[in-house]
């Protein structure tokens, strides 16, 4: 395939990388949490407060919920993966701050309609899931165990598998709880040289998914995420404009900063607006292996990025003053500590917002 013309990029390239890494923090001693299942975290009495400070249409949480480090901050108890993964939804979502949570296993393997509804039915009726589509449908390539493309995928950007996959039952699973539904397409590799192309291919396939329906879904938006920065292009989010799809702000190491993703959303806007989505997944001065062994247990913030956080602050309030929702969600890889960092954001956030906007 003959490489087209590069496309300027308005949003700015990604950040260049460190190498540093920061010691990991040190573990506490496990206690044994009994056997009543997985039991919530006592809450301290400022972070309740805060959470009341806070507009109905401002969801903040976290990438997955199954990290036993959360003990004291979302669990009464160190529990292993395994349980978190399948008993600490309930007791994550009784925390006041985090009202929304992504489900990031669908990316690996299309979930079944049962899981969705059991998920469904552990949380209060104004929580909300965002939810990852499967790399089948979205990612370029079959790839190897240690992420290189080992050939082309011949689902990649397959409508048909994406619904029976993923958006049908996603959707009649989490029903009212349904939030966005995010297609984060992995590097691209050669694709992504042929810009022009991966849109018009990108575009035909947004085209042809099934609108939402705003009686059993009123919260549920498709959105994009990027993984390759030079993709970020006004043809790009023009596209989504014209398809009616969300940009999802992924801050990445790929990915320009947040003020220029800040830029692209406000051309998404222009004219009209939606959603604001947001996915805080990894500090830009790391590649994921290294943010994982730098931050684990994830427990504490390691690498506080005030620059991002209050970047994110500021786009979420000027969303909400427009009067369109927002969801915000953050991995331990962003600062250490996915539940701090939302705290952090929130008190971000609250301190921006005019008097008696909750």
């Amino acid at each position: 395939m003959t490489a087209t013309p590069p496309i300027d990029d308005l949003f700015g390239a990604p950040p260049a990388l460190s190498d540093t890494a920061a010691a990991e923090p040190l573990s506490k001693p496990k206690r044994s949490p009994g056997h009543q299942g997985v039991q919530p975290a006592a809450v301290p009495p400022e972070v309740a407060e805060l959470a009341l400070r806070l507009p109905s249409d401002l969801r903040i949480g976290t990438s997955s919920w199954s990290y036993p480090g959360w003990d004291g901050l979302v669990y009464a108890g160190e529990y292993s993966e395994s349980m978190l993964a399948r008993k600490g939804l309930a007791a994550y979502a009784r925390h006041p701050l985090l009202r929304t949570v992504s489900i990031d296993r669908g990316f690996y393997a299309p979930i079944p309609l049962a899981d969705y509804v059991a998920y469904a039915a552990s949380v209060p009726e104004a929580f909300r899931f965002a939810v990852k589509a499967p790399a089948a449908v979205c990612d370029a390539w079959i790839r190897e165990l240690d992420g290189r493309g080992r050939m082309p995928n011949p689902a990649f950007l397959n409508a048909e598998f994406a619904v029976r996959d993923f958006i049908d039952p996603a959707t009649r699973g989490l029903g009212t709880r349904c939030g966005p539904l995010v297609f984060q397409f992995s590097p691209l590799g050669a694709l992504a040289e042929d810009a022009i192309g991966f849109v018009e291919r990108l575009e035909a396939f947004l085209a042809a998914l099934p609108p939402l329906d705003r009686e059993h879904n009123p919260d549920a938006v498709y959105a994009v995420e990027l993984r390759d920065a030079t993709l970020l292009t006004p043809r790009f989010i023009k596209m989504l404009r014209a398809v009616g799809v969300r940009y999802c702000v992924g801050l990445h190491e790929r990915m320009p900063a947040a003020d220029r993703q800040a830029a692209a959303v406000a051309l998404l806007d222009e004219g009209g607006g939606g959603p604001l989505v947001v996915r805080w997944n990894l500090n830009s001065r790391y590649r994921y292996a290294q943010a994982e062994a730098a931050y684990k247990p994830f427990n504490t913030l390691v690498d506080e990025d005030l620059f991002s956080r209050e970047t994110l602050a500021d786009m979420a309030v000027a969303a909400l003053a427009a009067g369109r929702k927002v969801t915000i969600l953050v991995s331990n890889k962003a600062e250490g500590s996915s539940p701090l960092s939302c705290i952090k954001l929130a008190e971000a956030i609250a301190a921006r917002l005019p008097a008696g906007a909750a």
